[in-house]
């Protein structure tokens, strides 16, 4: 394993898999905060004092799991974009964090930050709605390294956390959803203020204060305290199963009474993409997601979604970057971008 290989690939392994609901859930994630006792908070923490930490929480977690350490400190700003991109690590990790690390699987599946806003944030990914069994995985990561390190924890108040909404169970449950049936017909304007009243938030594709692309919203639980990680788990399931018979009930609507106009739209957006010399990254998500829901509904046959999961982290600003060698000017990058779909897109159609 080697960083070139978290770098150069743009598709994690896990996501090469369906899981369940893949049409609508892209993928499910658990987060888990921690920090150990007798350390001060990472904004405070001394460079030695950091080092140590670093190599404790590594050997409790190598013990029992094949990952890698990567630095922050090692890695170039371009770098730790990618990563950012693949969502393997937080932009808080890769640009506020004086001493942060990574701890990396080779299926980069599993993610374990180090000295992010809390010393440990374990984070767990899987294709689909999968959030009951990510959760039985990341407490099997959190059991190895507790085994190795103590933790701060109050009887009362739980796990303790340098941000207060994430004392109690330090648990983020989310999941990344398409959902431009609900985008296409409206319904989403009353479906986020539903959702934020059951104590469950909506954000972009990147989390707090990211834009919704592509119609690809992350849906997460906003409280960590008075719930067991069990319960907040089933709730955000029964909520995400409300919201796929929503999407798919639009879906099947804009088929039925629409269907000319939505094919129309698909195949304007496939036009795009394949003939395109410059196009930009909000665009692109856009006429991707449209050939996303092309494939759903059936319209196009010639193009998988795997393709569509690669094209949608190659056609990041980072990843653009990386692969030309260096930074680019925005025309520039809009340039390549556009010559990446064209070609890769052409690549598929001849396979």
């Amino acid at each position: 394993m080697s960083l070139e290989r978290f770098i150069n690939q743009a598709v994690s392994s896990w996501m090469n898999n369906e899981g369940p609901h893949s049409d609508i859930v892209l993928s499910s994630r658990i987060r888990l905060a921690r920090n150990l006792a007798d350390y001060q908070f990472p904004s405070f923490l001394k460079s030695d004092e950091a080092e140590e930490m670093t190599k404790k929480i590594s050997e409790g977690a190598q013990r029992e799991y094949a990952l890698e350490l990567l630095t922050m400190e090692s890695l170039s700003q371009l770098q730790k974009r990618v990563l950012v991109e693949k969502h393997l690590i937080s932009p808080y990790l890769a640009d506020a964090s004086a001493y942060g690390a990574v701890l990396l699987s080779e299926t980069e599946d599993i993610s374990i930050m180090i000295n992010e806003e809390d010393h440990i944030r374990i984070q767990c990914l899987s294709p689909g709605l999968q959030l009951k069994e990510t959760l039985e995985k990341t407490n099997a990561i959190d059991d190895a390294i507790e085994a190795k390190v103590k933790y701060a924890f109050d009887e009362q108040r739980g796990y303790l956390t340098s941000c207060p909404t994430n004392v109690g169970t330090g648990l983020r449950a989310s999941v990344m959803i398409h959902l431009p049936g609900l985008m296409l017909t409206q319904q989403i304007n009353r479906i986020i203020p539903a959702i934020s009243q059951l104590g469950f938030v909506v954000r972009g594709i990147y989390g707090e204060g990211s834009e919704v692309l592509g119609n690809i919203f992350q849906i997460s639980n906003q409280l960590t305290l008075g719930k067991s990680e069990a319960d907040i788990v089933e709730d955000l399931v029964s909520i995400v199963h409300q919201i796929i018979a929503h999407e798919k009930s639009a879906r099947e609507a804009l088929a039925n009474t629409s269907s000319i106009h939505l094919e129309d739209k698909v195949f304007r957006s496939y036009g795009v993409l394949t003939n395109s010399r410059i196009i930009e990254t909000k665009e692109a998500a856009q006429c991707l997601s449209d050939v996303r829901l092309g494939i759903d509904i059936g319209y196009i046959s010639n193009v998988s979604k795997s393709i569509l999961n690669e094209l949608m982290i190659l056609t990041q600003p980072g990843f653009l970057q990386q692969y030309a060698g260096g930074p680019l000017r925005p025309e520039e990058r809009d340039i390549r971008r556009a010559a990446l779909i064209r070609e890769r897109l052409k690549l598929e159609e001849n396979c």
